[in-house]
């Protein structure tokens, strides 16, 4: 188990890493290809003639881009055709721990809630700060273990 958590740590540690060194990064409003086209001053029919199509298939793809409807094969090669590489990354909005803890104490709240109606029933409730407390603690549990049904609808 403990290699397993190690390889889990390594992964959210590189994923980490690249959202700190991307955070600012936007998408330009032309869209990477047509940015970096216009960068190198390298007209569309010029860029079509590099990889042997045509200019308006040029143009489609830069507005496939923006549309996101562009696949990563043919992103590639117009960025090779630029002395260029496409760097392709999810970049997560905060650290991953942060995502991981948010969805153990959604579970961890569930499973509180299921088990204070059972014991409401039995009239042996526990009031709202001790569920408060248990769902903190089932929480940094959860987080800490990441169970295989941490991410499985309720």
């Amino acid at each position: 188990m403990q290699v397993k958590n190690a390889s889990k740590r390594q992964y959210a540690r590189l994923v980490d890493q690249v959202a700190n060194r991307l955070n600012d990064v936007q998408n330009p409003p032309e869209g990477w290809l047509a940015t970096m086209r216009k960068a190198i001053g390298m007209s569309g029919p010029q860029l079509a003639k590099r990889i042997g199509i045509t200019k308006a298939a040029i143009y489609q793809a830069e507005r496939k881009e923006l549309e996101g409807a562009i696949s990563i094969k043919q992103l590639q090669k117009l960025a090779m055709s630029m002395d260029s590489k496409l760097v392709y990354a999810i970049v997560p909005n905060k650290p991953v721990s942060e995502i991981v803890f948010k969805q153990a104490q959604l579970k961890a709240n569930a499973i509180v809630q299921t088990a204070s109606i059972h014991m409401e029933l039995e009239k042996q409730s526990l009031s709202t700060s001790h569920n408060v407390e248990e769902v903190r603690r089932i929480a940094e549990e959860l987080a800490r273990e990441m169970p295989s049904d941490l991410w499985d609808q309720s």
